[in-house]
């Protein structure tokens, strides 16, 4: 079944839903997790070409990654984080395939078609852009 599974993980609440999804499932396969979460803010995305230093929202989006896996260490679960920066799609496409990933497994927000025009989606566009298995959860409005 599946053996390395990417969450990738936006700072919201939208992540407690994922990942309590997905445990019993990483449980019962043994499945390795890498958690991801894709900076996109103006640093970020300018970081490596203009060789800037690492904002704030970074630095916040790293400890974030690190308290979940922690987290989840604790229950015995085998986690890795990657931080990437960027286009989040193109990033969770990217990363999936640069690890191996069988499964990618995200939380949506369950925006509609004014939403998701005015929002975008990123669960669209990864799942025009894959060809990995995706699993997609509607998280419950907070």
């Amino acid at each position: 079944m599946y053996q390395h599974i990417l969450i990738p993980l936006e700072n919201s609440a939208t992540d407690q839903a994922i990942l309590d999804h997905v445990r019993p499932l990483v449980k019962l396969t043994g499945a390795k997790l890498l958690l991801l979460h894709v900076a996109d803010g103006w640093v970020a995305r300018n970081f490596n070409q203009l060789k800037l230093a690492e904002s704030e929202e970074m630095k916040t989006d790293r400890a974030y990654l690190e308290e979940i896996a922690g987290q989840l260490r604790a229950e015995g679960l085998d986690v890795e984080t990657l931080l990437a920066l960027g286009d989040p799609p193109a990033e969770i496409i990217k990363v999936a395939k640069a690890e191996n990933c069988d499964l990618i497994a995200m939380a949506g927000h369950g925006h509609r078609f004014f939403g998701d025009l005015f929002h975008g989606s990123t669960i669209t566009q990864v799942r025009h852009d894959t060809s990995i298995p995706l699993l997609v959860l509607r998280a419950k409005k907070v």
